[in-house]
């Protein structure tokens, strides 16, 4: 999508001008029932209960999927109750693949919930086709993409594998948290539906839980994501959509910015003599430059990893030696963050112990690197 287009769609998609006052910004809608009708009827055009439908959310739904390309977005409460959303659209006894490097709680949510559940699983290196096709089975229903992948970041080739797909009519699904649609655009790749964390970058400021999928004429997949979200009931309140709602009119600056700044700390540790590696799709240097360059719009996206020279002791010693950027477990928000994932993640982590996950913000980028220099300067 154009930079300029997608400028004009975040600010302005879902909301029109406010009838009674002409309020230019949207109101918060806090009640949660409304109004019926003399005959006990449900007034056409009005919501009934918040759990079913709310003006913030509707006008939140309308803007996530103009933003994504979609016909339909489907907002919940967390990125993790979207994700169950999809696997609720799913049988047990049905297969899926997903990333050999995800999303932790993607691949405990699926271990722990979804195994009792009765779906098969299976991990793969998503960049490697031929043995994706390999594990290809006839009960695979679902093939979930994660591009980049965290905390590695792995590009995977979206249109190969939509093709590897659709030729057993397997359900893609890409989780865009990291990538966005100022980067990347799956629904336009061919994809069946995209997921977000919306706690990440459209939220933006590291105040809002919250998750959604984004469907593209795909009528049956979103009315079961749809059921899922009013009969279960894990749905945003008023205030988060609200706050969501409004965090995404500066959601392509600060893509811009998260962006540019990401491209120039990740040339500077690249070349850093205690970095061992880094992990960032812009680099020229980087295993999946090339297929990064093919699919992602406007830049490489504002997350990278690193890994520090020596173990899980001199990872946390920088970690810990930064002033200006926390050490936190999360990411996306304006501040910069870095997360030792192997600690995060506990027992079960497949992370190295020297890798750092690195969310660039939208500070200058020469405090950045000088706040790493310092605390690279201690080892």
């Amino acid at each position: 999508m154009e930079a300029e287009k997608l400028a004009t769609q975040s600010v302005h998609s879902g909301y029109h001008i406010e009838d009674t006052y002409g309020a230019v910004s949207m109101p918060i809608v806090l009640s949660t029932t409304f109004e019926r009708g003399d005959d006990g009827q449900f007034l056409e055009g009005r919501d009934i209960y918040a759990r079913s439908s709310n003006p913030n959310r509707r006008a939140l739904e309308h803007k996530l999927a103009a933003i994504e390309h979609g016909t339909e977005a489907i907002a919940f409460a967390s990125g993790q109750a979207a994700t169950m959303s999809i696997m609720h659209s799913l049988q047990s006894g049905d297969h899926v693949i997903i990333p050999d490097d995800i999303y932790y709680g993607t691949r405990v949510m699926l271990q722990t919930l979804y195994h009792r559940w009765g779906l098969e699983l299976d991990s793969v290196d998503m960049t490697d086709l031929d043995v994706l096709e390999s594990r290809i089975k006839s009960n695979t229903k679902l093939i979930w993409i994660e591009t980049p992948s965290n905390p590695a970041l792995k590009v995977t080739d979206i249109e190969a594998v939509v093709a590897i797909a659709k030729k057993r009519q397997i359900l893609v699904v890409c989780d865009n948290t990291w990538a966005t649609p100022y980067f990347t655009l799956p629904l336009n790749l061919g994809v069946d539906a995209v997921m977000h964390s919306t706690t990440k970058y459209f939220g933006g400021h590291s105040d809002i839980t919250g998750g959604c999928i984004i469907v593209k004429d795909h009528k049956e997949l979103a009315q079961k994501v749809r059921d899922f979200q009013v009969l279960g009931g894990a749905v945003p309140s008023s205030f988060d959509c609200w706050l969501l709602y409004r965090s995404l009119s500066t959601f392509p600056m600060r893509m811009k910015a998260h962006g540019e700044n990401a491209h120039i700390l990740a040339e500077y540790l690249h070349h850093h003599p205690q970095i061992e590696k880094v992990n960032y799709p812009g680099l020229k240097s980087n295993s999946y430059h090339e297929v990064a360059s093919k699919q992602m719009l406007n830049g490489y996206g504002g997350m990278m990893s690193i890994l520090v020279k020596g173990g899980a002791k001199e990872t946390l010693q920088v970690a810990s030696h930064l002033k200006l950027i926390t050490h936190a477990t999360s990411l996306g928000g304006v501040e910069s963050l870095v997360d030792h994932r192997q600690s995060a993640e506990g027992a079960a982590s497949l992370s190295p112990a020297n890798l750092l996950r690195v969310s660039v913000g939208i500070e200058d980028v020469h405090d950045l690197i000088k706040d790493f220099e310092q605390a690279l300067a201690t080892l």
